[in-house]
């Protein structure tokens, strides 16, 4: 946990990003990631898809920001975060042999309509063939970058292969109170957060779980990896989980009462019922 919550940013510090990556080619731009929802929009002319939380986002420097889409390791973006100021807005490029990796011509294949086809993807309801579609053959996964009606291109190069990378970000805070530190690990490495309950006391961390993790199996594949951090980040001897199994309120009794009042006045006009409105849908 970092001493100095102003100070230089340092390797292993628990931090608060806000950033953007771009992969271009050529006069081309696309948005590969980033934590503001505007951005998001703008660059996809439209809603922006739906996310666990827009915002900035907990980040341990030196873990290699993303690690599964740079070739290079470690990542270009830990020498821009290592020494930077709190606040302090950060702009680079870097050419594809130092990000995405450069593309191989020897990884792009062509395949016949018939095989591609028959292809276990390609035989559902709703499949759809298009530049950019994701297929796996023979073991491996690629992106088709042309078709014809009896050939398939198939690009097995890692995704944004050949690019140019354009990286902006600005660290928000350093993370330091204890029961933040504990939150910004469950969104790490759960995603979610602001549903638990968090204490750090007499070197105990209890994490309340709410309702839908206790039945996320997302929840028991990251668990181990949360008390990891949890024990490394704030050295506490025991990390505790609480399930919470909350009564429902009881349903009300006077519902109803008096309805018969009355009864013998002419009933009112009914209005036209209105359509009930759908569900929402929930944010994943």
């Amino acid at each position: 946990m970092a001493e100095n919550p102003t100070g230089a940013v340092q390797k292993g510090d628990l931090v608060r990003l806000d950033f953007e990556l771009w992969a271009e080619v050529g006069e081309k731009k696309e948005l590969v990631a980033c934590t503001e929802e505007k951005v998001a929009k703008e660059a996809l002319g439209g809603d922006a898809p739906k996310a666990m939380n827009w915002g900035p986002q907990p980040y341990i420097v030196g873990r290699e920001l993303f690690r599964t889409i740079f070739a290079q390791s470690p990542g270009p973006v830990e020498a821009t975060l290592e020494g930077a100021r709190i606040g302090e807005p950060i702009e680079k490029e870097f050419g594809a042999a130092e990000s995405f990796g450069e593309k191989d011509p020897k990884l792009i294949e062509l395949f016949s309509m018939n095989e591609i086809q028959r292809l276990p993807e390609m035989r559902k309801e709703d499949a759809h063939l298009d530049i950019g579609t994701v297929l796996s053959i023979r073991g491996r996964q690629g992106r088709v970058s042309s078709f014809t009606a009896g050939r398939v291109r198939v690009d097995f190069n890692r995704h944004y292969a050949g690019r140019k990378a354009i990286w902006k970000c600005k660290v928000v805070e350093k993370v330091t109170s204890p029961e933040e530190v504990a939150r910004a690990i469950l969104e790490m490495e759960y995603g979610r957060h602001k549903d638990f309950g968090v204490e750090v006391k007499d070197q105990t961390a209890t994490i309340r779980l709410d309702g839908r993790a206790l039945f996320d199996v997302n929840w028991l594949a990251t668990k181990a990896a949360v008390v990891g951090d949890l024990r490394d980040r704030l050295k506490v001897k025991s990390v505790l989980f609480v399930e919470e199994h909350k009564t429902p309120p009881p349903a009300d009794k006077k519902k109803g009462e008096g309805a018969t009042e009355g009864a013998s006045k002419p009933a009112a006009a009914s209005a036209p019922e209105a359509e009930e409105a759908p569900e929402p849908t929930p944010a994943p």
